[in-house]
């Protein structure tokens, strides 16, 4: 088995080169011509593969005889594969931080049973001039410059002038917290995992929920997108973006987005003379509840017309996501994508003529 298992602005990345000069890397040293890019969405069972990527993801385990190996994921601006070095761990380790931009020598195959992947022959970290930058990192179709216009004349609908500076003080990005929204990634991995994609999710989740609220008049309009833009904020602070990669912060991992997000909101509020009783609780609420069910991570379930539409639009808006994320991983031509977690379903894409590619916008 292998191991198994392009929009916005750049990340930008650098290189993670290790002190610990390995051996299995040494024939690596100083190409003289920079490899072919081999994308991961382009990769075929049996193919040897010479190409840089970003490690999204290491571990390093043992098998059942006690010896070591390395479990990496790796990725590039079209997604992410599994990857697996089983020699030469201890010296292939040190290059291999989360981050770290490695040009990695393997073989990609594909697995009945646990899919595709690729066994690495020898890694080492990449130098100047062997990559693109933009290559390796994940961006959102829009740029964010149009996103962030977008959020602006989308915030001078709210007519309520509490809800209005509540946002201001969020999600200007002249503020600390603002800026962390406005940069932030929406995931680690289903949908909209990279910079600027919390921005791209909640600004598409609050329009959806704009537009609907005209066609339920018993919903509170201002309170509904207010909900929405405000409803994933605790990313800022459960999200780190490490290099190319995403990582989990410690406050991520012990307190969870739904809480941090919750606390984010309710002192903001507090610091504003005169705000609404009964708008914190339905703000605070739709916080609370959007992931729709206990099991789900909530810790109330939606009980409000509000918070119900937020719930339903957030998850229409992470299951097209994950759309957008398989179909940048199809290899030109396929129509159908292996089964897939975030969407408990394999996907389907129809024929359909390809929009001209738009200029690469740097960070």
């Amino acid at each position: 088995m292998s191991g198994a298992h392009p929009g916005g602005d750049s990340i930008d990345v650098q290189a993670n080169p290790s002190e610990t000069r390995s051996t299995l890397a040494s024939s690596m040293e100083q190409p003289t011509l920079t490899p072919a890019k081999s994308f991961v969405r382009d990769l075929v069972d049996g193919q040897d593969v010479d190409a840089v990527f970003v490690v999204r993801a290491h571990s390093l385990r043992r098998k059942r005889n006690g010896e070591p190996f390395l479990k990496l994921q790796l990725g590039d601006a079209t997604g992410a594969v599994e990857a697996v070095a089983w020699d030469g761990v201890e010296e292939l380790a040190p290059a291999c931080a989360t981050g770290a931009i490695v040009r990695v020598l393997g073989r990609y195959a594909i697995d009945e049973r646990y899919g595709g992947g690729l066994t690495v022959r020898r890694l080492r970290a990449a130098v100047d001039g062997e990559y693109d930058p933009l290559d390796l990192t994940e961006r959102p179709l829009v740029p964010y410059s149009q996103m962030a216009a977008d959020l602006g004349s989308l915030i001078e609908t709210v007519q309520r002038p509490q809800l209005r500076e509540l946002l201001g003080r969020l999600l200007d990005p002249s503020t600390a917290i603002g800026r962390a929204w406005h940069h932030a990634p929406a995931a680690k991995f289903y949908h909209q995992a990279y910079r600027h994609g919390l921005l791209e999710h909640c600004l598409s989740v609050a329009q959806g929920v704009g537009a609907l609220a005209t066609t339920f008049p018993a919903i509170d309009r201002d309170v509904a997108v207010t909900g929405a833009l405000l409803h994933d904020i605790g990313k800022t602070q459960a999200y780190a973006l490490v290099g190319g990669a995403i990582e989990l912060t410690d406050a991520g991992k012990l307190l969870g987005e739904i809480a941090l997000g919750y606390y984010l909101v309710r002192r903001a509020i507090e610091q504003i003379d005169g705000f609404p009783r009964s708008d914190a609780e339905a703000l605070l609420h739709i916080v609370l509840s959007h992931h729709g069910k206990l099991e789900h991570g909530s810790p109330v379930v939606p009980c409000t017309r509000e918070a119900t539409l937020v719930h339903f639009i957030d998850n229409l808006g992470g299951n097209l996501g994950s759309f957008d994320r398989i179909e940048k991983m199809l290899a030109d031509g396929a129509r159908w994508s292996d089964f897939d977690r975030g969407l408990s379903a394999a996907a389907y894409f129809a024929p359909r003529e390809k929009a001209a590619e738009k200029p690469r916008e740097a960070a």
